[in-house]
């Protein structure tokens, strides 16, 4: 994300978004660069327009999800809800054996 930033840093800026530069914001706020995430990002956005894809983002609509009926649980009783899920979908051993039994026979 730190290289996201940068680049949107020297956008802001007005400044070219370059090797050089993008090293430059990036060892300026501490970040180890890796010079070969640098070039693939500045490569990536070559020919990009970053203002309209900064419009076009804003322009999507969120959706954003309203809480279920299950996260607005207590987790004690989402814990028993889980435990009788695992204790109705455990076979028992006479089952599983009585199911085999009608494959070979």
């Amino acid at each position: 994300m730190e290289y996201i930033y940068g680049a949107m840093l020297l956008h802001s800026a007005g400044k070219e978004i370059n090797e050089e530069n993008l090293k430059k914001v990036l060892t300026a706020a501490g970040v180890k660069v890796d010079e070969a995430r640098v070039k693939a990002l500045t490569a990536s956005l070559e020919g990009v327009d970053i203002e309209e894809a900064i419009k076009s983002a804003a322009a999507e609509p969120v959706a954003v999800a309203a809480p279920t009926a299950e996260a607005e649980k207590p987790a004690e009783e989402k814990k028993k809800e889980e435990k009788k899920k695992e204790e109705e979908e455990e076979v028992s051993e006479e089952e599983a054996a009585a199911g085999l039994g009608a494959l070979f026979g």
